[in-house]
């Protein structure tokens, strides 16, 4: 697993000895000697991850990590303060900068590649996530990074799994200042608490008695309903070998007993603001293609998901030997409820068509907006006769009520016409049984309209 790592540090012996231990374990290694240096290489997204000193003239590390994670352009970048600076005060200003991690020199090589890996497969799942979502913003869908960058990481819902009274007592109370906390002292039944609970974060103690941490740690990670859900594990100070196994298994953070109140609030609140951003990435891929598909007036699929889905059924169909039915449906004189009544109202009468066409239809029935007036519903494995009667009770269910617009102050009648036909034939051509239909729907609409026509393959 390679990433680009930017080494921000103004004493040159300093760069060296990290270009020389991470290039050893194959990262491709970037390098700058102050802050305004740094900021120019990450707008330009020239780097994974930044380890970045604290003590630089001009412009400090507290003060580049805030400006990166103040930009939404940068605020997704892991940063790791790697510092001389070894006091509580030191790190909780690092973290509240933003700071995903700070590391005391002299930081030893294992522990620094365990973090530069863990936050590398952080940063993957991320840009995955960001490329996807990138899209979003040309339908219309609002980018989530302004927010995030605005989120205090308070208010999460956290999940506190240690079987040591004293201890959870203790992390309970000090979360409670901002969180809210539930406690799990049977680690056997964690994770079904974790996967029903709809958490932010799990924190994880890895002192459990005749209980592996480590172990509930790679369930959460393997469980599909907490696979996302960050992981804080806290250990004492001589379990350094299984944190860094907990690194390589998923767990995004850790700390070490005994555990200051701040250090604990500004980790917990790093690692939520986290999962809201990539959940919103993540509601943003699903908006996304939900729109793509999805016409934005009734709710109902598109032409474009239909003339895919489409091939689809109609290729399952032959190879089952199953029958396939298409209608068309056209509302009548629809032009005439826009002149009269405004297109206000032919909005209204659009989504209430909508509504009717799924009451009417089955989960499996495919219904779509075809352009317009227009509509397409697709049946599998339903014939002519039976499709005939759907159609039948569809026409009847618009005709026979009227539909209100202008927020319920009229009410019009609305009728509508449909051409019927099935794919029977084997290997037969989409585009025949569509031309098929709307031959029977011409008919429908030159016999009087209101009417279903069928048409026989």
């Amino acid at each position: 697993m390679s990433a680009r790592i930017l080494v921000v540090d103004d004493v040159p012996a300093n760069v060296k000895l990290l270009e020389a231990r991470l290039s050893a374990e194959y990262f491709d290694v970037m390098t700058a000697s102050n802050g305004a240096e740094a900021l120019a290489i990450c707008l330009r997204a020239e780097c994974d991850i930044i380890l970045l000193d604290v003590m630089m003239p001009d412009m400090d590390g507290f003060e580049v990590c805030r400006r990166l994670k103040t930009d939404p352009l940068t605020h997704h970048i892991p940063v790791v303060m790697v510092t001389a600076l070894d006091s509580p005060a030191d790190r909780i200003r690092g973290l509240e900068a933003g700071a995903d991690d700070f590391l005391t020199k002299p930081v030893s090589d294992v522990v620094l590649i365990a973090r530069v890996r863990s936050l590398t497969r952080l940063k993957m799942m991320t840009d995955e996530l960001r490329m996807r979502a990138i899209t979003s913003l040309e339908i219309g869908v609002q980018a989530p990074e302004r927010s995030a960058v605005a989120d205090t990481g308070k208010g999460g819902r956290i999940l506190l799994v240690d079987d040591r009274q004293s201890s959870y007592e203790r992390l309970a109370s000090l979360l409670a200042a901002e969180h809210t906390v539930d406690v799990e002292p049977n680690p056997t039944e964690a994770l079904f608490h974790a996967a029903e609970g709809n958490y932010d974060l799990l924190i994880v103690s890895l002192d459990l008695n005749n209980f592996d941490g480590l172990r509930l740690c790679s369930q959460a990670r393997s469980l599909e309903r907490t696979r996302h859900v960050p992981i804080l594990a806290i250990s004492d100070a001589e379990s350094g070998t299984r944190l860094l196994r907990g690194l390589e298994i998923g767990v995004n953070d850790y700390l070490l007993r005994p555990v200051d109140k701040n250090e604990l609030l500004a980790r917990a609140r790093t690692q939520i603001r986290r999962r809201r951003y990539t959940d919103h990435l993540r509601d943003n891929v699903q908006n996304s293609i939900e729109m793509a598909i999805t016409d934005a007036l009734t709710g109902l699929h598109n032409r474009r998901y239909m003339e895919s889905h489409l091939a689809t059924l109609a290729e399952q169909a032959s190879t089952r030997g199953k029958p396939l039915a298409l209608m068309i449906l056209d509302i009548d004189y629809f032009k005439s409820i826009n002149d009269n009544y405004g297109h206000d109202a032919g909005d209204d009468v659009l989504r209430e068509f909508a509504v009717r066409v799924r009451k009417s239809i089955r989960g499996i029935d495919l219904a779509c907006r075809y352009g317009g007036e227009e509509f397409v519903i697709v049946m599998p494995e339903t014939d002519l006769h039976v499709a005939g009667m759907v159609a039948e009770r569809l026409r009847r269910s618009i005709a026979g009520e009227p539909f209100s617009v202008h927020k319920g102050t009229r009410r019009i009648e609305v009728t509508i016409s449909i051409g019927l036909t099935t794919l029977e034939q084997k290997g037969e051509a989409v585009a025949d049984v569509l031309k098929r239909a709307d031959t029977a729907l011409y008919r429908a609409k030159h016999d009087g309209r209101n009417r279903v026509v069928s048409q026989a393959a």
